[in-house]
C-alpha cells in the first residue's frame, strides 16, 4: 500500500439547539453552496477532539472545549467524499441557549436550521445528524 492511498482523517461537529442544527453553507467544492456540518481535516500532531473544536471555531466562531463534545460515531464508507477516501469522526453537543455565530474559513454562511431533514446536505451529513439525535434520546 502506498501512502497516497491511505484515507485522510476528518472531523464533523453537530451543534444542537432546540432541535435545530448548526450548519454552514460550503464556500468551496466539493458540494459548494450546499449545507454541511462544520468540520474538516485533522492536522498532524492534533487530537481529533482538538481538531473538532478548532474546525468548529474556524467555521462558525463558536468556541468549545474538547471536554464538552460527545462522540457520535465513525464514518468510513468509501466514496463519502468525492475527493478521496476519508474517515470522519463525528462529535456533538447540545447547547441550552442560542449563541451568535459568524461564518469564517470554508463557510460562506452559518446558521441554526430547524428543517434540516428537508434540506440537501453535503457528504453523509444527514446520516451523521440523525445518529447524533439518536444518541440524545
Amino acid at each position: 500500500m502506498t501512502i497516497n492511498k491511505v484515507p485522510l482523517l476528518t472531523v464533523d461537529c453537530i451543534v444542537i439547539y432546540n432541535n435545530s442544527v448548526l450548519l454552514i453553507k460550503r464556500k468551496n467544492p466539493p458540494y459548494k453552496n450546499l449545507l454541511a456540518l462544520p468540520g474538516g481535516f485533522v492536522d498532524i500532531g492534533e487530537t481529533v477532539e482538538d481538531a473538532c473544536v478548532r474546525e468548529l471555531y474556524e467555521e462558525t466562531s463558536l468556541k468549545l472545549r474538547p471536554s464538552q463534545i460527545k462522540l457520535v460515531g465513525i464514518y468510513s464508507k468509501p466514496g463519502r467524499d468525492p475527493r478521496r477516501n476519508t474517515i470522519a469522526i463525528a462529535y456533538s453537543i447540545i447547547i441550552k441557549k442560542k449563541i451568535k455565530v459568524t461564518a469564517g474559513d470554508d463557510a460562506a454562511t452559518v446558521e441554526f436550521i430547524s428543517d434540516w431533514k428537508k434540506k440537501r446536505l453535503a457528504f453523509d451529513h444527514k446520516t451523521i445528524i440523525n445518529d447524533a439525535f439518536l444518541n440524545y434520546k
